[in-house]
């Protein structure tokens, strides 16, 4: 059989030029390549076609971006996620997957193709509002720390109930002994993988480093790891994202040296997000009927409101315990409206496995489109309602700056910033730490690229990043990371002018 170059060229191309688009216009990549998809492919224009060797590329490329998912999640921000976090979380997750089951059985679907849609429409995307929530300035909001904490916990809660139906999928049935059989398999999985990734691989992976494991030898290891997670769950009736992304958890923690760490993790990031996870998603566009307009409009037009307004709703009915009030619950629940790449992923593996037909794949696939393209337009409308009625609360409890550097430029800005809460350095030179410290101030020893470094110096709790290391690519590398992950909302990077030798310059 041979291999088909030109057509995985033009998937590519077109995946690239559309998740280009989409990222220029502020939304995801993923809705420009599903959007390639659809027009270039047989949905349309018919120019673009698949295969089974692109298919299994695609299939690759989801279990490699599963892994990247799991690595890139820090098993302890689940832990500090806000009691308005976890609430907005659920409540936007239960409301319209309730509602989702509701409308495809109430028009006649199966009750396994109404939980895949209510899944579907429970599911919550972070990619759309963290670059809405830089473009409106309200990083340092509770609305922006709630809908941060809410779309973690929303997205952890859709893969464990996924787990539960790709289990029930697989036996077929929902007698009480199938039952207690998946439950069985899926409690053997986890103890299994808790008990290796926990115990077992971080052993394994320090003798390895013991004995000269280097870079280009940790990538087949974490591979093999990460394929080795993905067999367990299909032999438990999981399906093999599950493996991957419990796989991305272990590997997190297993990997001792941070650096190697964030290199791996930049490398899945790379050849998932970049080559193989744009495959799937433009061949899901191949999949996608306009035939739905005529045939189901209805059903169509019902699973989008409903969507929209059981994630409204939902998230302001359990936002109220908080005491916040329900127009903050609205723009939170607003905020969170959008459906991204595990919406997606679902839909697909449900087509794949017959669960769903083509024409509630592609309801799923529009609903996720124009769901994602609201959340900037009703997001926007929802922070000046509550500016006009002076309700933004700005984040208490956020103070003090981190400053990355603690050379002389550094330790000056120190002195100056001292008076405006506490202080914190870092370094990688033991000679500027001690320097640092030897003037009174706060100093830790470390690389400010390492995340554990500057959560050790108190990056969550500050209101001011300063980058000012010697190298201007570090600088903004740092800052960008800083604002991304834990929204520090004020950031300065040192910057090169050549008009007068160097200048910090802050970071929109």
């Amino acid at each position: 059989m041979d291999f088909p170059l030109l057509d995985l060229l033009l998937i590519l191309l077109a995946a690239f030029v559309g998740g280009r688009l989409a990222v220029r216009l502020g939304y995801p990549s993923v809705l420009g390549e599903l959007g390639a998809g659809i027009i270039l492919g047989p949905p349309l224009l018919g120019l673009l076609s698949g295969g089974e060797a692109i298919a299994v590329l695609a299939e690759v490329g989801v279990l490699l971006m599963m892994l990247y998912i799991g690595m890139e999640i820090d098993p302890r921000e689940l832990g500090k996620a806000s009691t308005g976090g976890i609430l907005a979380a659920l409540g936007g997750f239960i409301v319209p997957f309730a509602l989702g089951f509701w409308v495809i059985t109430a028009s006649g679907g199966t009750p396994m193709a109404a939980v895949f849609v209510g899944m579907a429409m429970g599911v919550t995307s972070l990619a759309t509002k963290s670059r809405i929530l830089v473009d409106l300035r309200i990083l340092d909001t509770r609305i922006a720390h709630v809908m941060m904490a809410g779309a973690l916990v929303a997205d952890t809660l859709s893969l464990l109930v996924f787990a539960g139906i790709t289990s029930v999928v697989a036996v077929g049935s929902l007698n009480l002994a199938s039952v207690a059989w998946i439950a069985v398999k899926v409690v053997i999985f986890f103890v299994a993988a808790w008990f290796v990734g926990v115990r077992g691989l971080p052993l394994a992976w320090r003798w390895a480093q013991r004995r000269g494991l280097d870079r280009a030898a940790a990538v087949p290891l974490m591979l093999l790891v990460a394929l080795a997670f993905a067999e367990g769950a299909h032999l438990a009736g999981l399906h093999g994202i599950l493996g991957t992304f419990v796989a991305g958890l272990a590997l997190r923690e297993a990997i001792g040296e941070k650096r190697l760490s964030h290199d791996l993790t930049g490398l899945v990031r790379d050849v998932s997000l970049g080559f193989l996870a744009p495959v799937f998603f433009v061949t899901a566009g191949f999949e996608v009927t306009f035939a739905v307009f005529t045939d189901a409009p209805g059903l169509l037009l019902a699973v989008i409101v409903l969507a929209t307004l059981g994630k409204i709703v939902g998230t302001v009915v359990a936002y109220l315990p908080t005491g916040y009030g329900w127009r903050e619950g609205v723009v939170l629940g607003a905020g969170m409206n959008g459906r991204g790449a595990v919406e997606i992923i679902i839909a697909g593996i449900g087509l794949q496995a017959g669960i769903i037909d083509r024409t509630t794949f592609s309801i799923l696939v529009f609903m996720a489109i124009v769901t994602t393209a609201t959340v900037p337009l009703f997001l926007t409308w929802g922070v000046r309602w509550l500016q006009s009625r002076d309700e933004l609360v700005r984040s208490s409890g956020r103070d003090g700056a981190v400053i990355v550097g603690a050379g002389p430029l550094a330790r000056a800005l120190a002195t100056r910033l001292t008076g405006h809460g506490p202080v914190t350095l870092v370094d990688r030179s033991p000679e500027q730490v001690e320097a640092a410290r030897a003037e009174g101030f706060e100093a830790i020893l470390g690389d400010a690229l390492d995340a554990d470094v500057l959560i050790e110096a108190g990056i969550e709790d500050v209101s001011t990043l300063v980058a000012a290391t010697p190298n201007p690519e570090v600088n903004v590398l740092v800052a960008q990371r800083a604002r991304e992950r834990w929204l520090v909302p004020d950031l300065y990077a040192a910057l090169p002018r050549e008009q007068d030798g160097g200048l910090f310059a802050g970071l929109e």
